[in-house]
C-alpha cells in the first residue's frame, strides 16, 4: 500500500530555515507529480510546490518561488521541501500528495507542522 510519510516540521523564527522530507513507499504504478500542499486552520488545503516524473520539472505557486526549492531523490524514494526566508504566513500544515496511475493527487501523508513566528 502507498505510505507517504512527512518529517522536518517544527518552529522556527522568521528568516530561518527548515527542510520537509517525505518518504515514499509501496507505489503500484506510474506516478506522474509529486508535491507540498499547505493547509491552515480555516482553509483549504492550497498546493505550493510540484515536481513532475517525467523531465523533473517543477512549479512553485508565486508565495513560495524564490525561497522553496521541491526535489527529490529517487534512490531514496524520498522527496523534499527546503525551506528558506520563512515567513509567518508560511506557517501551517505541509502535507506531501502524489499522483499516481492519474492525473491529480490521490495519495496524502499525515502532514507535518511548521510554524514560524514573528
Amino acid at each position: 500500500q502507498v505510505q507517504l510519510v512527512e518529517s522536518g516540521g517544527g518552529s522556527v523564527q522568521a528568516g530561518g530555515s527548515l527542510t520537509l522530507s517525505c518518504a515514499a513507499s509501496g507505489f503500484p504504478g506510474r506516478w506522474f507529480f509529486m508535491g507540498w500542499l499547505r493547509q491552515v486552520p480555516g482553509k483549504e488545503r492550497e498546493e505550493v510546490a510540484r515536481i513532475y516524473s517525467n523531465i523533473g520539472s517543477t512549479w512553485y505557486d508565486g508565495s513560495v518561488k524564490g525561497r522553496f526549492t521541491i526535489s527529490r531523490n529517487d534512490a531514496e524514494n524520498t522527496l523534499y521541501l527546503q525551506m528558506n526566508t520563512l515567513k509567518p504566513g508560511d506557517t501551517g500544515m505541509y502535507y506531501c500528495a502524489a499522483a499516481i496511475e492519474r492525473y491529480e493527487y490521490n495519495y496524502w501523508g499525515q502532514g507535518t507542522q511548521v510554524t514560524v513566528s514573528s
